[in-house]
């Protein structure tokens, strides 16, 4: 009786070994898979020196030390840069009155451009790359020929520190922003002041302009950002909601928008292109 028992005592204690133990196998399996792929990952990682932004949100995809290359050379606070929009280079603009050429990919120093007196506080180039324009605290413009890096225009006509400029998209004209409260266009071919736009309180900061050129953003010491009409002149809107200072103004780019009227509410989008669309 007992040699009998004996079968079904073992199938007792044995039956469904042969399963259990296969899915601890598969179990086992997807851990090392899981693994494989944190692994794979992280060597993409170290190869790139910061996380892969395909599994990652684009709010996390910030700059990681180590830095690629670390530039020195200004002798005071550096106060813009700027890349070329067709090759490897980038230039600067410092507090010590100089503009500095690099190579970005190299690491290299490349030139110094003088002629400022003063900080220079903003630089922007031509969608070309031919040329590049500063402004300064000594209250000139100067565009610069970037192929043979020699000053060819001064533009003189504000009554304090510049604090801003940039290219029309057509590259005909030149806007800046300065500390006398005004907004300027200047023409590219004579260096002409062809417009004066006044409405600011304060020092304004910023100006840029959208990516058709038909209309400016502007932000100022008054607290203010505002938006004007390049043909007429007119201030189409003013925007009041800081506290202080508005030191930066930039249009966003139209693959922006769902993100930010999602974060602003549904019908902010609707607002502001009837309110900035000019008649």
């Amino acid at each position: 009786m007992k040699e009998a028992d004996m079968p079904a005592e073992i199938d007792k204690k044995y039956g469904g070994l042969l399963e259990k133990k296969w899915t601890s196998v598969i179990r086992l399996q997807k851990k090392v898979m899981d693994l494989e792929a944190k692994l794979a990952d992280a060597e993409k990682e170290y190869i790139a020196g910061a996380p892969s932004r395909d599994k990652r949100s684009p709010i996390e995809w910030v700059p990681r030390p180590p830095e690629k290359y670390s530039l020195s050379g200004h002798r005071a606070p550096v106060t813009r840069v700027i890349f070329h929009p067709v090759f490897s280079i980038m230039a600067t603009s410092s507090e010590d009155a100089t503009i500095k050429i690099w190579d970005y990919e190299a690491g290299d120093f490349e030139r110094t451009l003088k002629g400022h007196q003063d900080s220079v506080q903003d630089l922007a180039f031509d969608h070309t790359g031919k040329w590049l324009v500063s402004c300064s605290a000594d209250m000139s413009i100067k565009l610069w020929d970037f192929q043979a890096y020699e000053c060819v225009k001064t533009m003189h006509g504000h009554d304090h520190n510049v604090s801003s400029v940039q290219f029309m998209p057509s590259g005909d004209f030149i806007i800046s922003a300065s500390r006398d409260k005004t907004i300027k266009m200047w023409e590219v071919a004579t260096g002409y002041c062809v417009k004066t736009l006044t409405g600011h309180r304060e020092w304004v900061r910023s100006v840029r302009v959208n990516p058709d050129g038909s209309l400016l953003a502007s932000c100022s010491n008054d607290q203010t950002v505002r938006v004007w009409v390049v043909s007429t002149k007119e201030c189409k809107v003013e925007l009041r909601e800081h506290d202080h200072v508005v030191e930066c103004v930039e249009w966003a780019p139209e693959s922006a928008n769902s993100a930010i009227c999602e974060g602003a509410g549904s019908d902010v989008s609707l607002k502001t292109r009837s309110s900035f669309q000019p008649e």
